[in-house]
């Protein structure tokens, strides 16, 4: 399997009290490893069954370039014990 999805799944749900669609991402699609097709990996299952695949877009690479900078060291020394 290719480490980068090529979709995200999500479960989209409407809020109760706004009617706005709440959308959470719940999984990843990456290449199949043989010939066409897509794997599917899903994080959880959405109560009524409906998942929606989209591309990553923009939003989601300034997203990603900021989650891995916070989780990436500040410097290469090793932290002193507290």
């Amino acid at each position: 399997m290719s480490n980068d999805p090529v979709l995200f799944a999500y479960a989209v749900k409407r809020s109760a009290r706004t009617k706005k669609p709440i959308w959470t991402r719940i999984g990843k699609a990456y290449p199949h490893e043989v010939g066409a097709g897509l794997t599917v990996v899903l994080d959880m299952m959405p109560m009524d069954g409906r998942i929606v695949l989209l591309e990553l877009d923009d939003a989601d690479d300034a997203r990603l370039l900021r989650e891995a900078a916070r989780h990436r060291p500040t410097s290469g020394k090793p932290r002193k014990p507290s």
